[in-house]
């Protein structure tokens, strides 16, 4: 029913995209566990690792089936099952003779990353070898991501200390989408956190011919943070709760069996997807990347606008963007950074839906003292534009008119004051011929 969300090569400018296919889990009262009925042991398990290191094969069995209660539950609001694998596979890795960071210190570095964070970051030749590649080849990238960075961060982590989750999260969002909001997979995944279409109905990302919500930056944000949270209530740790996001919690549950119950990631890994496999270790890569950018001379490039230089305004009546462009004197590429959610960019006004426009605070200012003007000049430029003629919109003057014994449209058309052939017209038909009963549609002149 729901696909596992796309992941994004967080890094390269132009994306390259490949799919497989998962599991589908089809959504029916039979296979929907209710909520009431997970124990709540289950739920203590979901929170607390109960799995030693000495685990039995059987209750690693037994762990899987208790998950198993949980992430039913979360079906019909589940992960996405189209995949993108992770392009920098084990294999295809660059294994520099100079390496950018040496292996000691970056030892050093990532003991300390992870006294500071909940996830379990760990020293291991992938994460080595992938962390040398990017600064090798990517850090001119790393300049744009960061320099959208700026402006994103500040809205994630609000959102994430909102729900209590770790703030480090906000780094997901490059692994899916390199921090481009209208990014759209071929598989149907979009936004800052990929979601697809199905998944962002679940977690109330509305989608219509004006507006899609999984590219609004703060609705589809919210949405991440209460999807994450359902999996962290799931696995009860953060790197199968990321690995879940990816390849969907029965793939986790699958490779929890197969490797006997184990459930620390790096011990689940070669039981995961391919595409997984590569996923956590992209996010703490990234995670380290952003942390010590200053010790590898990484810089953003200039930033367009601060997070915090952004105000917003709820829209009375339907606008453009170039009717804002010339009324307020915004960039249109401005206008469209800060509000990725119009498709057209048009912003529709739809009787009980709040549709916001955002702009930085001081032509925010500028719109609201001049906001009946804007009206008038939006109303005005409406009005330029052609409209049907009144005989096929003003329906108040139409008549049925039933036809009666010795009627002939000569007839019909006088008594009306109109022509026959508009007569024929409005009806489709074809002939002069009529027959008693038969109704016709009529717009009679001053009748």
């Amino acid at each position: 029913m729901r696909r596992l969300i796309v992941t994004l090569l967080f890094l390269s400018t132009i994306s390259t995209y490949a799919q497989i296919d998962s599991t589908k889990v089809e959504k029916s009262s039979e296979k929907v566990i209710s909520s009431k009925t997970i124990k709540k042991d289950s739920l203590t398990l979901a929170k607390n690792d109960s799995i030693q290191k000495s685990i039995l094969k059987k209750e690693g069995f037994q762990t899987a089936r208790e998950i198993d209660s949980l992430w039913l539950v979360e079906m019909y609001k589940s992960s996405l099952y189209d995949t993108v694998p992770f392009l920098i596979k084990d294999t295809q890795m660059m294994k520099f003779e100079t390496k950018l960071v040496s292996t000691k210190e970056l030892k050093k570095r990532l003991e300390h990353l992870n006294s500071k964070t909940p996830f379990n970051i760990e020293y291991n030749p992938i994460l080595e070898n992938l962390i040398n590649n990017y600064l090798k080849t990517r850090k001119r990238s790393l300049s744009k991501v960061m320099e959208r960075a700026q402006y994103y961060f500040p809205m994630f982590e609000e959102h994430l200390d909102k729900y209590d989750l770790p703030l480090e999260i906000k780094y997901l969002a490059i692994v899916e989408s390199a921090l481009q909001p209208r990014i759209k997979s071929w598989a149907g995944a979009k936004g800052l956190w990929q979601f697809m279409y199905q998944t962002g109905k679940q977690y109330n990302l509305k989608v219509s011919s004006y507006v899609d919500e999984r590219s609004d930056p703060l609705k589809a944000t919210e949405a991440a943070c209460q999807y994450l949270e359902d999996l962290y209530k799931i696995f009860g740790d953060w790197d199968l709760a990321l690995a879940a996001y990816n390849s969907g919690p029965g793939n986790v549950t699958k490779a929890i069996r197969r490797s006997g119950g184990r459930k620390n990631y790096w011990n689940l890994r070669n039981y995961l997807p391919r595409e997984t496999a590569g996923y956590v270790p992209a996010f703490y890569a990234t995670l380290y990347l952003f942390e010590y950018a200053d010790e590898h001379d990484l810089f953003a490039s200039s930033n367009k606008v601060a997070f915090f230089e952004t105000d917003t305004i709820q829209v009375k009546r339907l606008l453009t963007f170039k009717q804002i462009q010339e009324k307020v004197d915004v960039d249109m590429d401005l206008i469209r950074y800060l509000n990725p959610q119009y498709k057209l960019d048009i912003i529709p006004f739809v009787k009980d839906r709040k549709y916001a426009l955002t702009l930085p605070k001081d032509a925010i200012a500028k719109f609201v003292e001049n906001e009946k003007d804007i009206y008038a000049y939006a109303e005005a430029q409406d009005a330029k534009r052609e409209k049907p003629l009144p005989k096929y919109t003003e329906m108040s003057n139409r008549i049925r008119y039933k036809v009666k014994s010795g009627d002939y449209l000569g007839r019909i058309a006088k008594k009306f004051r109109v022509s026959v052939r508009k007569i024929k017209q409005w009806n489709n038909l074809k002939s002069n011929n009529i027959r008693v009963g038969q109704r016709l549609t009529i717009y009679p002149r001053n009748y």
